[in-house]
This record gives structure tokens, sequence and C-alpha cells, in this order.
């Protein structure tokens, strides 16, 4: 906190204190039984809880707090990177690679497809 909010938090706290003087003392006999009789409710022994157990709502990286939902974004981000990667070098294998290769392996020189007359020749031998 900063100084003036130290300042701030003094200043509500001498209001609170001086709302409480002021209060007649039948009221705060009222107040003091109401505050005993819930405190004879408290239980001191833990209750069992149903679920996931964090240490903690949030988790400190190099200074930075980070919550459990955005660590589960990015966690599911890098998934479905991982995933498209997977996808992408399982799938059909790329049409350039295919093309090259039909090129390198074809009985034609690759100069004879960079020929511009090549493909007005190709239509009319094939008619």
């Amino acid at each position: 906190m900063n100084q003036q909010e130290h300042e701030l938090a003094g200043k509500i706290a001498q209001h609170l204190n001086y709302g409480a003087d002021q209060i007649d003392a039948a009221t705060r006999e009222r107040l003091l039984a109401a505050r005993k009789e819930a405190l004879s409710h408290y239980k001191d022994r833990p209750e069992p809880v149903w679920g996931l157990a964090w240490a903690g709502h949030a988790m400190r990286v190099g200074g930075h707090r980070f919550e459990m939902r955005q660590l589960i974004a990015v966690a599911s981000l890098i998934a479905a990177l991982i995933a498209v990667v997977y996808w992408q070098n399982q799938g059909p294998s790329n049409e350039i690679a295919e093309i090259d290769l039909g090129l390198l392996t074809d009985d034609l020189p690759i100069n004879a497809y960079l020929d511009r007359g090549f493909d007005s020749w190709l239509k009319r031998s094939s008619h």
C-alpha cells in the first residue's frame, strides 16, 4: 500500500471507531450477545470437501500471477497447435513436393516445361 492508501485506511478506522463509541450501551450488549452466539456455532474441525484440491487459486511464474482458467486456456491452445502440426504431418503430402517429384522423375527435361511454346505444342499434338 502506498502512503495515500494508508492515510485513507486510518481515516476509515477512525470514523468506524467514532461510530462504535456513539452506540448506546443496550445496543452494544445486544451486538456482543449476537457475536458470542455466532462464535458458539463455529466448528474448529475441517469439513471434507469433494472436488479437486489446488495449491491455491493461482500459480506464480517469474513474478507473474496466472489463474487456473488462464493456464487451462494456454494448455488448450498448445494442445490444439500440437494437434494441427500432427495432422499436417500425417495428412496428404505437400502438392508442391509432388509436382517437384513428377518433374524430376519425368522423361522430359525441365526446360521443356519452361518453354512457352511447349504448352501450345502439347495442345496441337493431342488433337
